[in-house]
């Protein structure tokens, strides 16, 4: 289970949420099976999206995070809740390239640059809210900054880090957001811009068992931070049989009908956490049926 917290500073200029998503990264290795460099970019964006989910106001509302940048990892998508819980999978879970000269998994060199980052909020309105931009980086966490700044006009500093073992597990995984609220007077930008010159990796400080709130007052160092709020999200996922239902019966006629034409059943896959879920053929010949007196 993660730690998640939000913090602001004493004048109300900096707003932070930050996250140790140790646990969660390492749910979605065990369940993806992801090679080290897959690891590290699903990773990354399940952090971001676990903290983008818990920013938003509504119990009930929902973001959905998709990077597609024409890499070998194909599209990474992740979705999370209010509360921060969240789930996600890349398309390729196993792609295998050449670390960066510096020793560093490429995660960029996995998920690509010629493509975009997609936002969709889910607000309770009649349409989802959906947002984009070109890729930066794809090294996520700058991509990330890029939404903020183009499409929510949101002065945003991101950093997200996942350290991968040698046996593939994940030993820390975390990150954080950091945010100027309107009206922040340039000497309190001035202040923080010398802080950040100096910050360390978060995983690096995570694996020297800092705490996540260590974390925040250290990039805060020289203001008053005040601890507003603290979740303990997870890798959750929200899929179950009667929601698997509920899609074949958006299906048409004709492709309900083959489906209950093979006697080897309907197997549908969750990709977010794996299961499978079988469908004979009478239930397939039932859910027909039933789409027929509920057209």
């Amino acid at each position: 289970m993660g730690k998640l917290i939000r913090c602001i500073t004493s004048e109300g200029a900096i707003m932070v949420s930050a996250i140790d998503s140790t646990d969660i990264v390492a749910k979605a290795e065990e369940i993806h099976k992801t090679s080290a460099v897959i690891t590290a970019a699903l990773g990354r964006l399940l952090t971001a999206g676990s903290m983008m989910g818990n920013m938003l106001k509504g119990e009930k509302n929902s973001i959905s995070l998709k990077i597609d940048g024409g890499g070998p990892s194909g599209a990474i998508t992740v979705s999370a809740d209010s509360v921060g819980n969240v789930r996600g999978y890349a398309v390729n879970p196993v792609v295998e390239i050449p670390l960066k000269p510096n020793g560093k998994l490429d995660v960029s060199g996995a998920v690509g640059v010629n493509g975009n980052l997609f936002i969709t909020k889910d607000l309770g309105l009649k349409e989802p809210y959906n947002g984009f931009v070109p890729i930066v980086s794809g090294e996520i966490a700058e991509d990330i900054t890029s939404y903020y700044a183009t499409s929510e006009q949101i002065p945003t500093v991101c950093a997200l880090g996942v350290l991968v073992d040698t046996d593939l597990t994940v030993k820390k995984a975390g990150g954080y957001i950091l945010q100027l609220l309107p009206f922040t007077e340039d000497a309190i930008i001035d202040k923080l811009e010398e802080n950040l010159k100096t910050v360390r990796p978060v995983t690096e400080l995570l694996e020297n068992g800092w705490d996540i709130e260590d974390i925040v007052r250290d990039v805060l160092k020289g203001f008053e931070v005040e601890v507003i709020y603290e979740e303990h999200p997870e890798y959750k996922c929200k899929c179950s049989r009667e929601k698997i239902e509920s899609i074949l019966m958006g299906l048409s006629q004709e492709d309900l009908t083959e489906m209950a034409a093979d006697e080897k059943g309907t197997e549908v896959k969750c990709h977010f956490c794996e299961t499978n879920y079988v469908f004979t053929p009478e239930e397939i010949e039932k859910i027909k049926t039933e789409k027929t007196k509920n057209p």
